[in-house]
């Protein structure tokens, strides 16, 4: 066959090669024209001016919490096509409104709270302290949602107007905890969960060795939840003016109440005066332009990431080296061994920061916020050594978030002071240990292990094998022993004897209130008063706050810029949210979230300090 005539093959294999060609040129192309836009958004956004008057959006999406929760840099490059966050830093949003509280730019304060999915009263309270000091400006401060969920509502009721949409409500169900339970499945699988703990009260393994909660773990949970919703009610009817009972009244009296509105929920809100008036998106624009004034996407407003951007842009360093300084480390998530990004808890990494803490020779002092429902046993009392060794050359101060138990208190209870609020959840001061092991449902595949062994604990680390009796005896043994080094680290740090703290221990959960009561803590305020007795503690009556990060490579450096620089990229124009689109059915969110636990259990030792029972 002639070169000038090809035979069929060839051409074939000649048009593909063409084709991946011009594909991948079509999709360098397309990533780089992303590249661009991204560019240019970050950097316009650092440029445009702000209106000369205007209210501050505070722009709540998703989850409040700690410090955001790391991701790979192409996750965070396609979470750009995202609508709305899927985390928002409570720091931010409290750094926000103090900063537009003396603002004379900032003539009110909007919380638009629509896609707020939740984060718990304890960090809502602090965002709601937060709105309290901004009203004594006497700049107005309005709430604006379709509808209210529970906890969208706790935050509105700080505001001096809410609004809400005909076609929307509010909604109150009170609080609830309700497990998932496995033992059945796991029996039917044939798998063999052996449990060890300390603390009749500690119910974390319950879900894999029972089908309901147990006499013990019900019996706690009624202590804690019942304050909880008192506080949540309180709050709620002392913001709103509202009788004692009326959320309690609305909640159980919700069928009814609602049928003398003819299933009108915003009806029954404006009746009840939850709300202030029943608006239609339309009339409610028109009422903020009339307020506020015009632009072309609607009224006048400022959102928070960008003001935080023009007011961080402007500010001098405030962690200056010849400045005295308060240090802050945020240590949120679950505890883990080794090193952990962001959303988590490392045993190496937070002992990393401590370190980094006491070579900073400008700090005078040290707060820790810990939100944590602990972990690893191991990672915990690394970080307890670490914190010991911090106290020699400064004061160190914990401040609890919505939740700090079990590991999460290990850490804290030898500081010098421990404050919590007063919906913290923390205590749970207990240890288990569980293994599962999978003999009877090999055997069921017809698979069988067999061998021989030098020793009785030979072996031990076979999950495809029986634990033995020896075995047992250790593990029961070392989690027997870990609960007495628990309480002998509590008592010499609360000042009191190990029986003393055994009777308020035994895996028990305490709300922040409760803790002071049985002396857990020593007072209760949010982050701001942490770090003031922090600096009065190193006598310092002038002070910065610096906070005590690990440090970022460029490529993080730089999303992390992109991510705060208020880009907005729609990638929905190139179909790339399709390929990342994995909806999970509702039934098996419990089922995943367990699996989730348990691939976070990394000690080496397999003992746990943590409470899976306890709300974020």
């Amino acid at each position: 066959m002639s070169k000038d005539n090809p035979g069929f093959f060839k051409r074939l294999f000649c048009w593909i090669g063409k084709f991946f060609l011009a594909l991948r040129w079509a999709m360098n192309f397309l990533f780089l024209v992303i590249f661009i836009v991204i560019l240019a958004n970050l950097f316009n956004a650092d440029v445009r001016p702000l209106p000369e008057k205007a209210p501050l959006r505070l722009e709540i999406s998703g989850n409040l919490v700690e410090e955001r929760t790391f991701s790979d840099p192409l996750t965070q490059l396609m979470e750009q096509s995202a609508p709305y966050d899927s985390e928002t830093p409570i720091r931010d949003l409290i750094d926000a409104v103090k900063k537009a509280r003396d603002d004379a730019r900032i003539t009110g304060l909007i919380l638009d709270l629509n896609h707020l999915s939740g984060g718990g009263i304890a960090k809502l309270s602090e965002v709601g302290d937060a709105i309290v000091q901004f009203k004594d400006s006497g700049k107005p401060v309005i709430a604006i949602a379709d509808n209210y969920s529970q906890e969208q509502y706790y935050l509105a009721s700080f505001a001096d107007e809410i609004y809400v949409n005909p076609m929307g409500g509010v909604i109150f169900t009170g609080f609830g905890y309700y497990g998932t339970f496995f033992k059945d499945a796991a029996d039917k699988l044939k798998i063999n969960f052996h449990i060890f703990r300390a603390g009749e009260f500690k119910s974390a393994v319950e879900p894999f060795t029972r089908n309901d909660m147990s006499d013990q773990a019900r019996a706690n949970t009624e202590e804690w939840i019942g304050p909880l919703w008192k506080q949540f009610t309180g709050t709620v009817e002392r913001n709103r003016k509202l009788p004692a009972g009326t959320l309690d009244d609305f909640a159980n009296n919700l069928p009814h109440l609602l049928d003398a509105h003819r299933g009108d929920l915003a009806s029954l809100a404006l009746d009840a005066r939850l709300v202030d008036q029943v608006l239609p998106r339309t009339k409610l624009r028109d009422l903020l332009v009339e307020r506020f004034g015009k632009d072309e996407m609607g009224f006048v407003n400022i959102p928070h990431k960008e003001y935080l951007a023009h007011v961080n842009l402007s500010l001098v360093d405030a962690a200056a080296d010849d400045k005295d300084n308060i240090g802050l480390i945020v240590a949120s998530g679950n505890i883990m061994d080794g090193e952990q990004m962001e959303g988590a808890i490392g045993g190496d990494s937070l002992s990393q920061l401590l370190q980094q803490a006491r070579e900073d020779k400008t700090l005078k002092a040290l707060v820790i916020r810990v939100d944590s429902p602990g972990g690893s046993a191991f990672a915990s009392d690394l970080i307890r050594h670490e914190i010991i060794k911090t106290q020699e050359t400064m004061p160190v101060v914990i401040s609890m978030g919505s939740l700090a138990a079990s590991g999460g208190y290990w850490i804290a209870a030898g500081a010098d002071e421990i404050w919590a609020l007063p919906s913290t959840l923390t205590g749970s001061i207990g240890v288990f240990g569980i293994i599962p092991t999978f003999e009877n449902s090999l055997a069921a595949l017809g698979v069988h292990s067999d061998g021989v062994g030098t020793t009785k604990l030979a072996d031990l680390y076979h999950l495809d094998r029986p634990i033995s009796a020896d075995a047992a005896a250790v593990i029961k043994l070392s989690i027997e022993n870990v609960y007495q080094q628990f309480l002998a680290l509590v008592a010499s740090g609360r000042g009191a004897r190990p029986e003393e703290i055994d009777r308020i221990a035994r895996g028990r959960v305490w709300t922040g209130e409760q803790a002071l009561a049985n002396g857990l803590v020593d007072k209760l305020g949010n982050l701001d008063k942490a770090i003031a007795s922090a600096a009065a503690r190193a006598g310092l009556k002038d002070w910065n706050v610096k906070p005590v990060t690990r440090s970022l490579d460029f490529q993080e450096e730089f999303l992390k810029q992109m991510a705060e620089g208020a880009v907005s990229v729609n990638l929905r124009l190139f179909g790339v949210d399709k390929m990342l689109s994995n909806p999970v059915s509702d039934w098996a969110r419990p089922l995943l979230a367990q699996g989730k636990m348990l691939s976070q259990l990394n000690d080496p030792e397999g003992i746990y300090l943590q409470c899976f029972g306890c709300p974020r």
